[in-house]
């Protein structure tokens, strides 16, 4: 269930392996959540600033991970200290990390759902079907 997306500086592009960072996050957002679902991840490489002066150019690793309401803010502040403590290990030094864990609105939905309807959202009667490259 959880939604993670980790915006990071596009000056850092190459320079830490995201695909290993996420096999570690993943699991580790799973078992210290309590979650059973799996996680989606957006990966968000964006032009970043840290401050007004000069060394306004400082890399910046941003991670949020929404999840279902109910876990602790004691429960949410462990896992954001896990998450810091996993991309201090994978991004380069010198780079700003956060991390914000945060409940998903009540609005909230998603399609397919094992928990929700079993049709397409919005009443539609059909669904497009993701093409993929031969």
């Amino acid at each position: 269930m959880p939604h993670l997306t980790v915006t990071y500086s596009t000056q850092l592009d190459g320079a830490f392996d995201r695909t290993a960072l996420l096999k570690e996050l993943h699991p580790l957002v799973v078992e210290e959540s309590g979650t059973t679902g799996v996680c989606k991840t957006l990966l968000r490489p964006e032009e970043t600033w840290v401050g007004d002066g000069p060394g306004g150019l400082t890399p910046l690793v941003h991670v949020e991970v929404g999840l279902m309401p109910g876990r602790s803010e004691a429960t949410k502040a462990h896992l954001s200290e896990s998450v810091l403590a996993l991309l201090a290990r994978h991004v380069p030094e010198g780079a700003i990390l956060s991390v914000e864990v945060r409940d998903l609105a009540a609005s909230y939905r998603l399609f397919p759902s094992t928990r929700g309807p079993a049709r397409p959202p919005y009443g539609s009667a059909t669904r497009a079907t993701l093409r993929t490259a031969p």
